[in-house]
């Protein structure tokens, strides 16, 4: 399974456009090689080195989708809700709110995570959930995993 994205690569900076300090729109990502028997993908962005990485205390979540359909392929830069792929649906970030929310470090440079599981099931609608329930919810169902980090730091 691979997940990849046009605008940074894997270890890379992710560029201005995609965080807190510009557009705070997601950036654009596809995948391939799915295991066979994908029924729905899950993708987490987070950030395990909030809120400085010198002393981290959480793992911050960005952006948690699921019940992708496996054919979708990609989603474009800054996908809007209602243009996400057919069946898809939002859990809350750490701002408690759905959708993208850009890398956006107090201190220091971060990793951000783009993690993408390929389950063997379609999950029930759980109802706005944050990331621990979705990945609750999914335990027992991963048939593959894939991930993409990119780094970020504020220039103040």
């Amino acid at each position: 399974m691979m997940l990849t994205s046009t605008v940074f690569f894997q270890g890379g900076t992710i560029p201005q456009r995609y965080t807190c300090d510009g557009s705070d729109i997601s950036p654009p990502l596809a995948w391939s090689g799915l295991p066979a028997g994908t029924k729905s993908l899950v993708l987490i962005v987070d950030d395990p080195d909030a809120p400085d990485p010198a002393a981290p205390k959480r793992i911050w979540s960005h952006w948690v989708l699921y019940n992708l359909p496996p054919i979708a392929g990609e989603l474009p830069e800054a996908v809007p809700a209602q243009v996400l792929p057919p069946g898809t649906l939002q859990g809350v970030n750490d701002w408690q709110r759905p959708g993208y929310g850009g890398p956006c470090p107090p201190v220091g440079r971060h990793r951000y995570f783009y993690k993408l599981y390929a389950l063997d099931t379609v999950l029930p609608d759980l109802g706005g959930p944050a990331k621990a329930a979705v990945e609750k919810a999914m335990q027992g169902h991963i048939l593959g995993h894939a991930e993409l980090m990119g780094q970020y730091q504020r220039s103040r």
